[in-house]
Order: structure tokens, then C-alpha cells, then sequence
């Protein structure tokens, strides 16, 4: 199947809690604030991320198909298989045997998935084709540190 991402799927573990420290008052994006002034105990990313544990996997990205999404190859997903996808969501989806990360879109009774990327075209789903809404994208996490 052209017109793929290909995603690497790992279950979402919150048997260990991991705190790590929390600048409770934001962070500003704007005048710099004395933040050490501001961190509170902390948070545990499994637990802010994750609402459905029995049905949350996190998936690595692999490929270009929405880059203009702002998806890079590397980024972490957080992917909640019991999320009804409605139109305009990124999901993981499987179509023929091949996961595939897309946005959802509904056009005149048709389903399509679309690419963020104009170098893929999107793909219409056929009634015999085998596919499923593995999961809805509910979180993703992107590295920005280059050299670590």
C-alpha cells in the first residue's frame, strides 16, 4: 500500500510511576518568569497521558506522510484504541495487513484517509478492503533536543 507510515506499537505500562518535577505556575512564552520558584512536586507523563490504560498503546513513527502535521519520523504517539474517530482525526489505521497513520475524513458517504505531506495522495477506502480504526492519536510527543 503506498502512502504509509509505518509505526512501531509498544503497550502503555503505569505499573511504575515515574514523577518527574512540574513548573506548576506554565512556563511563559512570552517575559521570562523565575521559574525555579514555581516547580511543584511533579507529574507522572503515564498517568497525564494515558485515561484508558487497558486500551492505550504508544507507537514510534516511521516515514514522512505528515510531516505537515508536524509528525516527524521519531515522534512518540499515544494511541486510545476505545476513542470513536470522527472526522479530522489522526488515527493509526489498518488497511490490507499495513498500519497506516492518517487523518480521518468523511466525503459524501465515502471514507478517506489523508496525508499531511502533498507528496502522498489521499486514499479512498473501499467497502473490500480490510480495514479498521486501530486507534485514535490522542498525544504526541516530539523530540526537540537534536543532540542527545
Amino acid at each position: 500500500m503506498q502512502n504509509k507510515n509505518q509505526i512501531d506499537i509498544h503497550v502503555a505500562d503505569l505499573t511504575n510511576e515515574m514523577q518527574i518535577a512540574l513548573a506548576g505556575a506554565g512556563i511563559h512564552a512570552g517575559f521570562p518568569s523565575p521559574a525555579q520558584d514555581y516547580i511543584e512536586n511533579g507529574i507522572d507523563l503515564n498517568r497525564e497521558l494515558v485515561k484508558h490504560p487497558s486500551s492505550t498503546f504508544y507507537g514510534r513513527v516511521v516515514g514522512d506522510s505528515m510531516i505537515d502535521a508536524g509528525i516527524d519520523s521519531g515522534d512518540i504517539l499515544v494511541i486510545d484504541k476505545s476513542i470513536e474517530p470522527h472526522d479530522g482525526d489522526m488515527a493509526v489505521c489498518f488497511v490490507d495487513g499495513e498500519f497506516a497513520l492518517k487523518f480521518i475524513r468523511y466525503k459524501d458517504n465515502r471514507l478517506f484517509l489523508c496525508a499531511a505531506n502533498n507528496n502522498y495522495s489521499d486514499i479512498e477506502v473501499h467497502p473490500e478492503e480490510q480495514f479498521m480504526v486501530w486507534g485514535v492519536v490522542t498525544y504526541t510527543i516530539k523530540k526537540r533536543c537534536k543532540h542527545q
